[in-house]
């Protein structure tokens, strides 16, 4: 519980620091265009996605959702991302013919980071935090959430407006969710397909 509450304590700073920095926005030298605006960008996606290494050996794929938050930073190019969402993780039927059946994995992830436009709709970004595991019982977990890591690329495609499709891939990776057992890392590649839109 110790972990679960300093991983959470970390979360919120940084999504603290993010709010900090709204309010020190600055006018950016470049003058880029994009779909975005000076206010927060809200997205709201699903989130599906294969999973990798020991984890595909037990399991299929990842179904789920996102909100996020975008804060502006430097207009245009450079924001702080906050990000919320639920995954659930199917487990295979009959795993190598022995008659057993996976637990799917039920995680709520919380994340933060920044999201960068290198040019115009284009962006790369990364982002930390923390997967909490809502079935840990009856996954065997001895912790109750790991700390994960996810970095990204992405392409907005404009629709009208201040709206416009945010389209990105990345790759999810956690820590151990039972630190006795390596295997217990919750790894894979997923699409976030999301529709949002500007508030200014």
């Amino acid at each position: 519980m110790k972990s679960t509450f300093k991983i959470s304590a970390l979360v919120l700073a940084f999504a603290g620091l993010a709010y900090g920095a709204k309010a020190q926005t600055s006018t950016p030298a470049s003058s880029a265009k994009t779909t975005t605006s000076n206010g927060i960008i809200w997205s709201v996606g699903v989130d599906a996605g294969l999973p990798t290494g020991n984890l595909s050996n037990a399991y299929n794929w990842n179904l789920g959702g996102s909100l996020q938050a975008d804060i502006p930073v430097v207009q245009n190019q450079l924001f702080v991302t906050v990000n919320a969402g639920y995954n659930n993780i199917f487990g295979k039927n009959n795993i190598d013919g022995t008659g057993l059946d996976a637990t799917n994995i039920q995680l709520l992830p919380v994340k933060a980071g920044l999201k960068y436009f290198p040019i115009s709709h284009l962006y790369v970004q990364g982002e930390a935090g923390a997967a909490f595991a809502l079935n840990k019982s009856d996954l065997g977990f001895d912790n109750s959430a790991a700390f994960i890591y996810a970095p990204q690329v992405g392409y907005q495609f404009p629709i009208g407006g201040k709206s416009f499709i945010d389209a990105g891939v990345r790759f999810e990776g956690s820590t151990k969710f039972n630190s006795t057992i390596d295997d217990s890392k919750v790894n894979f590649v997923a699409l976030r397909l999301a529709y949002a839109f500007g508030t200014k």
